[in-house]
Formats: structure tokens, C-alpha cells, sequence
């Protein structure tokens, strides 16, 4: 196929944003698992405020690609018109139960194994297997029979700039609006506080954020073709969904285990999601490296192999029901704007905080 960028060209402009991803985030200790717990156990909401500040600088980021023209947002999954109001709950909710007893999300996961934890290449054993399972196997039936059956349709879009257009503004102003409140409201909430501004709190925030933005300008923009020769039709570049995607970290997992499953397949490629996969962990390596914190470090005992286990089990089932993990729709999905993603959310932290308070309970109870 003769494309004006070749899809090995996206790949590896994939690969190099995820390294930048996984370098930033084992640098500056990004982990939303880590912001909840802070905030539940101690108070401390630098980690939460790091996550938030990733978010607005995204929300910003990619509203400004979408507004000039370079990006268009509505041709992701997060801006569709089906509003799965119980998927985003349901799904959500697992992801955040999951992360807690995996010790880590999706993303963290990848960064864990970079930095040499065992227990996190099991987790991402089991969640890419059970992903699987939902995407296409015997949880796939009840997800599309039962929990995507829960929703409704809003006219031309779940996402806020297609809500606040229906009071009478234009496309440009909405955008610009719902961006500025949303993107600049956490932005702000997040730098109000002097103590979390320092060196590795900033990096982490816009580091991240920039690399959601960077992800939808390579898939959205330099991954996009108007017309392919093939099928006649637009296409997006090496994306497993056929539509422009940033950096989620649940059905990339999957897709990464069934390339290496069937590698004989040849009509198995490598994917943007793929590429971003293997640049998490290969940064989050190179940094480990660096800083010398490299450490192995495996399974305490079964009890600590049991709760690995399950939690990787519910991020992959959550991860692709709610069609995205705390990077999937927590940055890249909020970053559109979309409606389903800030329930997703809440839902995850919900999830979280949750399962945090009940283990902090238990050991209270046993002390």
C-alpha cells in the first residue's frame, strides 16, 4: 500500500511516545492506584494532583489539535453516540477493585515490569488473557447481551462541545468553552498548591499529558488517510480499532499477547496499540537502568499471588467493558470531552477508594 507515511513510520513515532510515557512515569512514580491511596490513607493529594494536571494538559492538548483541524476527536470511540451508561459504571468499577489488588493499573503494570517486577509480567499475563475473553470470548457474550444493552443514544455525540452546542453554540466556541472549564479548571486546581510544585510532580503531570496529545496528533493526523487504495475509504494507520487512538493500556495488552501467540499468523501485524506497549516497558527499562533502581522482585506468598492475580483479571474484564483503563479513558477519553470517560472515571477511583478502605478496615480489624 503506497501511503504518504508508511505504517512503520507510525509505529515507531508510537513506540517512541509510550517510551517517553514509561521513562516519565518510572521517573516520577505516576500511578493512579498510588493518588487514591495517598488521598485515602494520608490525605495527600500530590499524586491525585499530578493525575489531574495529566488530564487537563490533555483535555487542552487535544482540543487544540481538534479545533485546528489536525485531529478529529469524533472519529474515536470515546465520542460515540451510544451512551453504555452501565458498562462505563460496571467496567470502571472492576478496573478500580482490580489496580488495588494488582498493586498497579494497566499502565503501571508495564512500568512495574520495566523496572523489574515479576509479579507485574503475571498481572499482565491474565489481564491480556482475560481481555481476550471479553473482547471476543465467553465475557464478550455478556457484555454486548446485557451490559452494552443498558444505554442511550444522544444526537451527534456523547461529548460536551456537541451537549453545550445544544443551547445554541457554535462548534468553535463550545469546544473552546467546555476545553477552558475542564482542562483549565483542573490545570489550575492542580498547580493552586504550592507544595506539589515540584520538578518530578510537573514532570509527571505534563509529561504525560503531553504524551496522550502526542499519541492522537501520530495516530489522528500522521497515521491518517483519507482514502485507501484499498478499500476506498478513510483509514487510520496500524490501529487494531480502525479509528485514531492515544495511549490505552488494557486491549493493547491483549492484542501484544495474541501477536506473540500466533506469530506465524501473517495476517497478525504489529499495531499502534502494540508499539505503545512495548515503548512503555522498554522506557520504563531504560530509566530504571539510569537511575539504578532496577529491582527483581517477585511474589510475597500465596496469598499475595492470589490477590495479583484476580486484580489482573478484573483490569482486563473492567478495562474493556468500560473501553479503557485510568490511561485509556482517564486521560485519553477525558481528553475528548466525552461524557462515558469522566464516568469512567469516577468510577475507577470510586472502585479504588473502596477496596482501599475495606483493606485498610481489615487490617485495623486484625491488629
Amino acid at each position: 500500500m503506497e501511503t504518504a507515511t508508511s505504517p512503520a513510520t507510525v509505529l515507531w513515532l508510537a513506540f517512541a511516545v509510550a517510551f517517553a510515557f514509561g521513562a516519565i512515569g518510572q521517573k516520577t512514580h505516576f500511578c493512579t492506584m498510588g493518588a487514591v491511596s495517598d488521598i485515602v490513607a494520608m490525605g495527600d493529594w500530590n499524586r491525585m494532583r499530578m493525575w489531574l494536571l495529566a488530564i487537563g494538559v490533555a483535555v487542552l492538548g487535544a482540543s487544540t489539535l481538534h479545533g485546528a483541524g489536525l485531529v478529529d476527536l469524533g472519529k474515536s470511540i470515546y465520542r460515540g453516540s451510544h451512551f453504555t451508561w452501565l458498562s462505563y459504571l460496571v467496567g470502571g468499577a472492576c478496573f478500580g477493585v482490580g489496580m488495588v489488588l494488582a498493586s498497579g493499573c494497566g499502565s503501571k503494570t508495564l512500568i512495574r515490569i520495566g523496572g523489574g517486577n515479576l509479579k507485574s509480567v503475571v498481572v499482565f499475563i491474565v489481564m491480556g488473557l482475560v481481555a481476550v475473553m471479553t473482547l471476543r470470548g465467553v465475557f464478550g457474550v455478556w457484555r454486548v447481551t446485557v451490559l452494552e444493552k443498558a444505554s442511550f443514544t444522544l444526537a451527534g455525540g456523547q461529548d460536551l462541545p456537541n451537549l453545550l452546542g445544544a443551547f445554541g453554540l457554535a462548534p468553535g466556541p463550545a469546544l473552546a468553552v467546555a476545553a477552558l472549564a475542564v482542562g483549565g479548571g483542573l490545570t489550575a486546581f492542580a498547580l493552586g498548591k504550592r507544595e506539589f510544585r515540584s520538578f518530578d510532580n510537573l514532570l509527571g503531570g505534563f509529561g504525560v499529558g503531553l504524551a496522550v496529545v502526542a499519541a492522537w496528533y501520530v495516530s489522528g493526523h500522521i497515521g491518517y488517510l483519507p482514502e485507501d487504495p484499498e478499500t476506498l475509504q478513510e483509514a487510520f494507520i496500524a490501529t487494531n480499532s480502525g479509528r485514531l487512538e492515544s495511549l490505552s493500556f488494557v486491549a493493547p495488552q491483549a492484542y501484544t499477547l495474541e501477536l506473540l501467540m500466533m506469530w506465524s499468523d501473517t495476517s497478525r501485524k504489529l499495531s499502534f496499540g502494540i508499539a505503545t506497549v512495548l515503548g512503555v516497558i522498554a522506557g520504563a527499562l531504560t530509566s530504571a537502568l539510569a537511575t539504578r533502581s532496577f529491582r527483581w522482585e517477585g511474589f510475597a506468598d500465596a496469598a499475595d499471588t492470589a490477590r495479583h492475580l484476580v486484580g489482573g483479571a478484573l483490569m482486563g474484564f473492567g478495562g474493556v467493558v468500560a473501553l479503557g483503563c485510568t490511561i485509556g479513558q482517564g486521560i485519553s477519553g477525558f481528553s475528548t470531552l466525552a461524557l462515558g470517560s469522566m464516568m469512567t472515571f469516577a468510577a475507577i477511583v470510586a472502585g479504588a477508594a473502596a477496596t482501599l478502605k475495606y483493606q485498610y478496615w481489615r487490617l485495623l480489624r486484625q491488629g
